[in-house]
């Protein structure tokens, strides 16, 4: 087995990890540099999928301030949101769009070179960035990627997947085990601070915006390193995904072509918010979702529409480009014709319990974006905080950082050395196949752990997730990426899935059918690694 050290691994090529290994090879004493690892190609991640743009309390926008923002994402957060971390991530976010904008990131600007900003739901303000008119994510993307490709002190291992953390007796981090798909081998590298940026958990679900990477991941190894996990059962399905199953996910319909004001509406062309909520298009995303929903059950409909012919056709065609183009792919004139959309697993709220630092509750560890639970979000993600989350604490972790000691560890315990052990190994695994085993698992999350959740539903889902467990007992080395994924998808699952049994309210995106009311008491669900604390007994 190879042998490798560095003073940071970055485990994670979207948005978060690749602005953290920006700015932290700007600030940080690295005596053996920075590592960033990807299991796929650097680039392919979430942060490449967000349309809509990036909330920003700029000073120049005269129209929003700070406590307009932080009073929107608390209403937004049904109760879970921390205050002081709302507070920290919008009075920081003026700051740190301007240091993006040093790193090469641009923003859609008008005729006079002023920053645009749009609206989306549950804002009371325009106070959102974009750029490529809704392709943001992708534009940040590109711009962090060249500039990690030209940084010689950043190193990057693409096609390496992270299968374990190397958490001592003390419970500390000190480094990660590797498995790299292209070669099919192992490699230990040591490392005292080891950043988690993997993403979400999309790939959970048979519906979803997200690309195929999106499978927990990084929940999975912090969970299986005994960290702290938080909220881990709000899970946020956005109302409008383009009903088409031409790929492993569903082409997200941003919000924002609501927030122009795009009207949700059936087959006849006739809207149906207002007998839900009074801001109609605009109401919370869980609201929305939630409509549409009842909507096509009631009517027994695979969608129902979204009607854009209302707004200018030349601001739609500026605004919109690449929803406009994939809709003509399916034969959709979005200026004149309606778009058929349907709910779809988009953004996880809850994960690896945070502080703004990324600080994880394992010495050394560290998680930031959408792999962690900071208290930005809460029950329910405020749209296009999630960005501004992702750079405020790629940010502060390298601010962190800058203080530390980061030289490689010089001696490993024995339990370290028991883990590497168990994947030295010269295993005979017997294949499986995987790919029946995934669309199982996300049938059974899609119609029991979903938008609608119940007692019966949540124990009807742990149960079979634990048949596939039987189906799979691997517990250490796996044959192929697509084990491993697998693998990581049926713990997170299962830690889904009994949060969501635990918590006896419905709040933000958690809705029980059988806890139709939100409990007084507003508290944080939180779990550790226990020995059969998964395991349901009815």
């Amino acid at each position: 087995m190879k042998y490798s050290r560095y003073s940071t691994i970055i485990v994670g090529s979207g948005i978060a990890g690749l602005y953290a290994a920006l700015k932290i090879e700007q600030q940080a004493k690295l005596p053996d540099g920075i590592l960033l690892l990807t299991k796929s190609k650097l680039g392919e991640s979430n942060s490449r999928y967000a349309q809509g743009g990036m909330v920003a309390v700029l000073k120049e926008n005269k129209n929003d301030s700070t406590e307009s923002h932080i009073t929107d994402t608390i209403k937004a957060g049904a109760g879970l949101s921390e205050f002081n971390t709302v507070k920290f991530i919008s009075e920081n976010s003026d700051k740190v769009v301007k240091d993006l904008l040093q790193f090469g990131v641009e923003f859609d600007r008008d005729e006079n070179d002023n920053l645009c900003f749009t609206k989306e739901a549950a804002h009371s303000v325009r106070r959102i960035l974009h750029s490529g008119g809704d392709a943001t994510g992708k534009m940040m993307e590109q711009a962090l990627c060249k500039k990690v490709f030209e940084n010689k002190n950043i190193d990057i291992y693409e096609d390496g997947m992270a299968v374990e953390l190397l958490v001592n007796a003390n419970s500390e981090c000190k480094g990660i085990l590797v498995y790299n798909s292209f070669t099919d081998e192992y490699e230990t590298i040591y490392s005292p601070a080891v950043i988690l940026a993997t993403g979400g958990i999309g790939q959970l679900y048979k519906y979803t915006t997200n690309p195929a990477g999106a499978t927990g991941d990084g929940l999975a190894l912090a969970y299986n390193a005994g960290a702290i996990m938080q909220d881990m059962e709000f899970v946020q399905f956005h109302p409008t995904a383009l009903a088409f199953d031409d790929d492993v996910n569903r082409f997200l319909i941003s919000e924002a072509v609501r927030g122009e004001g795009a009207k949700l509406v059936d087959a006849d062309g006739i809207e149906f918010m207002q007998k839900y909520d009074e801001r109609k298009e605009l109401a919370p995303r869980d609201i929305v979702t939630r409509a549409n929903f009842n909507e096509m059950k009631e009517k027994h409909l695979d969608n129902v529409y979204l009607n854009a012919s209302c707004i200018d056709k030349e601001k739609l065609a500026k605004r919109f480009p690449n929803i406009s183009k994939k809709c003509l792919e399916h034969g959709i004139d979005i200026s004149k014709d309606f778009i058929p959309v349907a709910p779809a697993a988009h953004y996880y709220m809850g994960g690896i319990k945070t502080g703004i630092e990324g600080e994880t509750s394992i010495k050394g560890l560290f998680a930031i974006g959408e792999v962690s639970s900071t208290g930005l979000h809460g029950g329910n993600r405020l749209a296009s905080n999630s960005l501004l989350e992702c750079v405020v604490c790629a940010y502060e972790v390298a601010n962190f950082l800058k203080s530390e000691n980061l030289d490689s560890p010089k001696q490993i315990d024995g339990e370290i050395m028991s883990l590497i052990e168990k994947y030295s190994d010269d295993i005979e695994l017997e294949p499986f196949d995987v790919e029946t085993l995934k669309n199982e698992l996300k049938e059974i999350m899609w119609n029991y752990v979903g938008i609608l959740r119940s007692e019966s539903t949540l124990i009807t889902a742990i149960e079979g997730l634990n048949d596939l467990q039987t189906k799979f007992p691997r517990k250490n080395k796996c044959m192929n990426k697509s084990e491993y994924e697998f693998k990581n998808m049926l713990t997170v699952a299962k830690l889904v899935a009994n949060s969501a049994l635990r918590r006896k309210e419905s709040r933000g995106a958690h809705y029980r059918l059988d806890y139709l009311n939100t409990n007084e008491d507003c508290v944080h669900s939180c779990l550790t690694k226990k020995e059969g604390e998964l395991d349901f007994v009815k």
